[in-house]
């Protein structure tokens, strides 16, 4: 790999020469370390592609036709995926090109990948129930696993929220949580007595476990939970369960559709999920516009002639 002191020797610098620069750039600007780690995952895949090819690797040289390549090369990557390298990559050129590195920004006028539009299947009421029944016991895992399912399903949190919670984060006397969502921006994630009374008995377990009373509130055998460890409870108990492909996402998307299915306000719902865009509220609530439709449909009676 080359070093910033080799680019530097040959007045070459590659993408993957300026990532240190980067990575240093992106937590100046508040940007969580996992996404720090996209980034720079997406920048050395299309260094890695450049190279393979045999295209120019120096920033300066990079022209569109080039990354255009790279996007088709994903031709078996699903939609979403070559969408958020688009994204990452729009990202760093935007850097590159304010930090003087190229004149020439080679996504200017370029067009996203689309990314078709795919209602998430929300988890259903017996779904639930089987999830909650697959976390019977007193057991700290079983206890564990029932305040992130509920938390999850009672917040919307985002799977990198949950996870980032500390213990002083959440209050159960007012059943309210301290979120840090994307950005660094913070807000207060409401949740019911149901919920509340799962975490009261985690933590109980918790303190019997002699984990302590503070610092990350979910813990694993070796130390804080991950998000990748949360993924991976979330398979198993799904497949317990006999809930296919669940995982943290579809508890957002479910909590969308119950919010709007019940009347509630798009507005209040774009506060308690984080969102700054009226489109997120539309992706999320997909099903729940769906199922609006078709009840409406019923009403009218238009083809009972």
């Amino acid at each position: 790999m080359t070093t910033l002191r080799q680019a530097a020797d040959e007045a070459v610098f590659t993408i993957s020469s300026m990532l240190g620069d980067w990575a240093i750039s992106l937590r100046a600007q508040g940007k969580s370390e996992l996404t720090i780690v996209s980034y720079r995952q997406v920048a050395e895949n299309l260094d890695r592609y450049l190279e393979q090819q045999g295209m120019p690797r120096a920033v300066a040289s990079i022209r569109r036709e080039h990354v255009e390549a790279w996007l088709a090369a994903m031709g078996d990557k699903a939609p979403a995926t070559r969408a958020k390298c688009y994204r990452s990559a729009q990202q760093l050129f935007k850097w590159l090109i304010d930090e003087g590195e190229t004149q020439v920004n080679p996504m200017d006028r370029m067009k996203p990948p689309k990314v078709p539009t795919k209602p998430v299947p929300i988890i259903t009421d017996d779904e639930l129930t089987r999830l909650l029944r697959s976390c019977a016991g007193v057991s700290f895992e079983n206890r564990r696993d029932t305040a992130m399912m509920r938390l999850l399903l009672d917040t919307g949190m985002r799977a990198s929220e949950l996870i980032g919670l500390r213990v002083e984060d959440v209050d159960l006397s007012l059943g309210l949580a301290r979120v840090t969502g994307k950005g660094g921006h913070e807000r207060v994630a409401p949740f019911g007595p149901k919920t509340s009374e799962a975490v009261r008995r985690y933590l109980r377990a918790r303190t019997r476990a002699g984990r302590g009373s503070d610092g990350p509130l979910w813990l694993g055998k070796k130390g804080p939970l991950t998000d990748s460890g949360l993924r991976q409870l979330l398979e198993r108990r799904g497949k317990d369960a006999g809930v296919e492909g669940l995982h943290p996402h579809r508890f957002r998307h479910t909590l969308a559709h119950r919010w709007l299915s019940a009347g509630g306000q798009e507005t209040d719902l774009m506060r308690i999920a984080g969102w700054r865009s009226r489109q997120m509220v539309e992706r999320y609530g997909a099903s729940a516009a769906d199922a609006r439709a078709v009840e409406a449909h019923k009403r009218m009676g238009l083809g009972e002639i």
